[in-house]
Order: structure tokens, then sequence, then C-alpha cells
């Protein structure tokens, strides 16, 4: 059974900030916990992830993913994508079209010329239903009907969140759909693997380093050219017979 002692929440989020009734279904606040006594704390608008509490090499906890301390934070967020369930297909789709079986599906435009994650209103933005199936598990379902944001076919769609006792948060998904479609699921979460604070640290000193041979540029828009580039700059056709030895 879900723990509604707030006092108990080591992230101190309260589950009264994040109750509310929003298109008719309730919305609340789930905090799973491992054996370790760390914490994950999940909102059923959007699956948003709004703490996650771990130690770091010291044993201190802090709170490594960035979210919103209410319901209306969330829901009227500058950043509305915040650590959040994307859906139905993540990323961007160029002019917000395609084309399945000779058909082509328009789908709304929000980023510049494309459709980003899931049109004008995701699975980020809806309210799921939730069960809480034990201290460390938590199950959201939505039916995404006919025809949401343009998509064909009704989408029915379950993600579980897992947190182990290896302080590792495992989130699982699951879809099914009446007639073929395009999907692509993900978690949008915006980590802060210092911790957050005031100030948050920033990414400024960083460098991160991707042991990788080629890379696919995107243009102005973030979309992808088609190209399959060498990481040196120079064009590389793997359709072309290679040579072994």
């Amino acid at each position: 059974m879900m723990n509604t002692t707030e006092t108990e929440n080591i992230c101190g989020l309260k589950r009264a900030d994040f109750q509310s009734t929003i298109a008719g279904k309730e919305t609340d606040l789930y905090i799973l916990r491992n054996s370790e006594g760390n914490e994950v704390a999940i909102s059923n608008y959007g699956g948003a992830l709004v703490a996650i509490m771990v130690p770091d090499r010291n044993g201190n906890r802090a709170n490594v993913i960035q979210g919103h301390d209410n319901i209306n934070d969330i829901v009227n967020s500058p950043e509305p994508y915040l650590s959040t369930l994307i859906g139905r297909y993540g990323n961007r789709i160029c002019k917000g079209r395609f084309h399945l079986h000779g058909k082509e599906y328009q789908l709304p435009i929000n980023n510049g010329p494309n459709s980003l994650h899931g049109g004008l209103k995701g699975f980020n933005a809806k309210v799921w239903d939730a069960l809480q199936m034990n201290d460390h598990t938590l199950v959201l379902k939505y039916v995404s009907p006919y025809g949401e944001e343009g998509f064909s076919g009704e989408m029915k769609t379950t993600v579980v969140y897992s947190f182990t006792d290896d302080n590792e948060l495992v989130i699982e998904y699951m879809a099914t759909t009446n007639k073929k479609t395009i999907i692509n699921l993900t978690s949008h979460g915006f980590f802060s693997l210092a911790g957050i604070a005031n100030p948050t640290p920033t990414i400024e000193n960083l460098e991160c380093e991707i042991n990788a041979d080629f890379y696919i540029p995107i243009d102005n828009t973030s979309i992808p050219t088609g190209e399959i580039l060498r990481v040196e700059g120079t064009p590389f056709d793997f359709r072309k017979p290679k040579t072994v030895g």
C-alpha cells in the first residue's frame, strides 16, 4: 500500500500538493522506496518524475532529477516535457507527415516546421490511470483514442516503474494497437547527477566523450539529413560491401 504519511517522504514532497482533478481524472503523488530507504516520486500527470533520492559516494542523499514540487507547476511548466513520459512518438517528425500503407498522415506542427514528442498534447500532458503494486512498483496506463493528435489506430499503453534495491529505476513500456501505426515511447528525464541544489550545478565545466566512429548530422530544425559520416567528417556508405582481413 502506498505510504500516505507526508512527513516520511525524504524528498520533502507532499501528496496534497499533487492532488487535483484534471479533465475529470484525479492526479496524485506516488512514492517508491527500496530496502535502502531511497525514494522515487512520480506524478500520474504525464508520468512525471519529480524526485529521485539516492546517495552519492559519501552516502549523502540528493535529488538527481529535475522536477516540480506541485501539480500546478507541472501542468504549466515552461518546459512541458520536464522528466515526463513521451508519446505517442518521441523526437521530431519532419513537417509532421508520415506515410503508412500508401496513406499520408498529417500531425500537428509544434516545433518549428515539425511535429515534436506526440504533438500539441502528447502523453506528457495526460492523466494516467495509476496502480501502486507495492512499495517499489508503480503501474501507469493510458488509452490513446483513434486519431488522437493525428495518429492512426487506438493505442493502449502500460508503463511500469520499478525501483530496485540497487538504486536502479527501471521503466518498462508495453503498447498494443488495433491498427498499424507508428510509435516511439520514452521518458524525458532531465537528470542533474550532482543533485538539485540552489543553485543547481551547470554542465559548463563538464566534458562528454562518445566512443563512436560514425554519426548522423542534422539540419537546422534537428531533422537527420540522411547522411552517415565518419567522425572525421568524411561520408561513408554502409550499403557497399566490406572487405574483411
